[in-house]
C-alpha cells in the first residue's frame, strides 16, 4: 500500500483548516462544489468544536459563515447511519432557528448550505454527488412557483429555492479516478487522501502545501497517527461486531427457520385443505345457486319488468299525448283564430273606415265649399260691383245736374234714383 503523503480531509477539518491562514483550502473546495466564489468570514461553534472522543463517533463537522452572512455546514461521517437524511434536515433546521433572534422578521432567516461527505453507501443511486433544493410546482399544470419582482429585489435572489437550505451529498468511498475536472479532483482527494502534482482545482494547490504530513511537527504527526489508529480500531471493532452478529443471526435464523418451516407446513396444509374444500363447495354451491337463482330471477324479473313496463308506458304515452295534443291544438287554434280574427278585423275595419271616411269627407267638403264659395262670391261680388258702379255713376250725373240748377225731382226722373238717394248723395 502506498504510504500516505497528506493527512485525510476529516483530520484536516478537525485540526488544520480551522486556522484562518488555511481558509484558502476550504474556500477552494466550496467554490468548486457550489459553483460560486466563496470567501469565509469566520468559523462558528459547531458540534465538533466541542471536546469529545472522535474515535467514538467517526464524525467531524465544521460551521463557517461567508462574507454574505450565509452559513455553510460541512460534515464528514465514516460509519453508516440509516437515518442520516433526517440528521441532515435536523442540522440545517437547527441552524435556521439558532441564528435568528426572537424579535427579528422572517426575512432575516439565514441561507444554509449543508455539505455532507459520507464514506458509506447512503440510499440508492448511481451518482457520486447529489444536490437537494426546495421548489414548489403546481399540481394541475406543473408550473414552477417564482418570486415576485418585489421579493427578488428585497431578498436579492432570483428563485424561491435560494431562500431555503440546500443540501449536498458526496458519496466518495469508492471514487479513485483522477480527472482534469476540478470537482472530480476534489472527490479523488477526499477518497484517497492523495493530491497529484498536476492538481489545479481551486484550493488543492494550497492543500498540497498545508496538508503534507512531512510538514507537521512530531507532536502533530503522533496525534494524527493516534487518530488514524483509533479509526482503525473502531473499524475493526465494528467489523467484528457485524461478523458476530451475522453468525449469531445465522444460527438463530436456522433455528427459527426450522420452527417456522414446521409451522409454515401446517399452515400451508391447512390452507390447501381449505382451498380444495372451498373449490368443491364453490362448485356445488354454484350449481345449486344457479338453479335457485334462475327461479328467483324469473319471478323477480317478471315483476320488475311489469313495473318498469308500466312506468315506461306511462312516460311514452305522456310524450305521445303531448305531441298529438300539440298538433291537434295547433290546428284547432288556427281555425278558431282565423274566425275570431276575421270578425274582429271586420269590426275594427268598419270603425277605422268610418273614422277615415269622416276625416276624408271633411277634408274634401271643405275643399269643395271653398271652391264653390269662391265662385259664388266672385259672381255676387261682380254683380255688387256693377250695381255700386252704376250708383256711383248716377250720383256723379246727379251732382252735375244739380250744379246746372236742375230740380231734385227732375234729376230723379232722369237718373232713376229716388229723391232721398239724391239728397243723401248731394249732402
Amino acid at each position: 500500500m502506498k504510504e500516505r503523503t497528506f493527512v485525510s480531509f476529516d483530520w484536516a477539518l478537525k485540526r488544520i483548516l480551522r486556522d484562518k491562514a488555511n481558509f484558502g483550502v476550504l474556500e477552494g473546495f466550496l467554490t468548486t462544489l457550489l459553483k460560486f466564489n466563496v470567501k469565509i468570514h469566520r468559523l462558528l461553534e459547531s458540534e465538533s468544536n466541542k471536546e469529545r472522543n472522535e474515535a467514538k463517533y467517526n464524525r467531524v463537522d465544521l460551521l463557517a459563515e461567508d462574507g454574505q452572512g450565509e452559513l455553510v455546514l460541512i460534515e464528514v461521517q465514516g460509519e453508516p447511519e440509516f437515518a442520516y437524511f433526517q440528521r441532515m434536515l435536523f442540522g440545517a433546521s437547527k441552524l435556521v432557528t439558532d441564528y435568528i433572534n426572537g424579535g427579528q422578521n422572517y426575512e432575516n432567516v439565514k441561507k444554509i448550505y449543508s455539505v455532507n461527505i459520507v464514506y458509506f453507501d447512503l440510499g440508492q443511486g448511481d451518482d457520486v454527488v447529489y444536490q437537494g433544493k426546495t421548489e414548489f410546482r403546481g399540481i394541475h399544470n406543473g408550473d414552477l412557483l417564482r418570486l415576485s419582482p418585489y421579493q427578488r429585489q428585497k431578498f436579492n435572489v432570483s428563485d424561491v429555492y435560494q431562500l431555503y437550505p440546500e443540501y449536498y451529498i458526496l458519496k466518495v468511498n469508492d471514487f479513485n479516478k483522477w480527472s482534469r475536472v476540478p470537482l472530480d479532483q476534489w472527490l479523488y482527494f477526499l477518497c484517497t487522501s492523495d493530491i497529484p502534482e498536476d492538481a489545479d482545482a481551486p484550493g488543492l494547490k494550497e492543500a498540497r502545501e498545508k496538508l503534507a504530513i512531512m510538514k507537521m511537527t512530531r507532536e502533530e504527526q503522533r496525534a494524527y497517527d493516534s487518530y488514524r489508529m483509533s479509526l482503525h480500531i473502531l473499524e475493526n471493532t465494528m467489523e467484528t461486531a457485524r461478523g458476530e452478529a451475522m453468525l449469531e443471526g445465522h444460527a438463530k435464523g436456522l433455528e427459527e427457520g426450522l420452527e417456522e418451516g414446521r409451522a409454515k407446513g401446517l399452515e400451508e396444509g391447512r390452507a390447501k385443505g381449505l382451498e380444495e374444500g372451498r373449490v368443491k363447495g364453490l362448485e356445488e354451491g354454484r350449481a345449486k345457486g344457479l338453479e335457485e337463482g334462475r327461479v328467483k330471477g324469473l319471478e323477480e324479473g317478471r315483476a320488475k319488468g311489469m313495473e318498469e313496463g308500466r312506468v315506461k308506458g306511462l312516460e311514452e304515452g305522456r310524450v305521445k299525448g303531448l305531441e298529438e295534443g300539440r298538433v291537434k291544438g295547433l290546428e284547432e287554434g288556427r281555425a278558431k283564430g282565423m274566425e275570431e280574427g276575421r270578425a274582429k278585423g271586420l269590426e275594427e275595419g268598419r270603425a277605422k273606415g268610418m273614422e277615415e271616411g269622416r276625416a276624408k269627407g271633411m277634408e274634401e267638403g271643405r275643399a269643395k265649399g271653398l271652391e264653390e264659395g269662391r265662385a259664388k262670391g266672385l259672381e255676387e261680388g261682380r254683380a255688387k260691383g256693377l250695381e255700386e258702379g252704376a250708383q256711383d255713376k248716377a250720383a256723379d250725373i246727379a251732382r252735375k245736374m244739380k250744379s246746372k240748377g236742375m230740380a231734385v225731382s227732375e234729376i230723379a226722373e232722369l237718373t232713376g234714383l229716388t229723391v232721398d238717394e239724391i239728397i243723401q248723395l248731394l249732402s
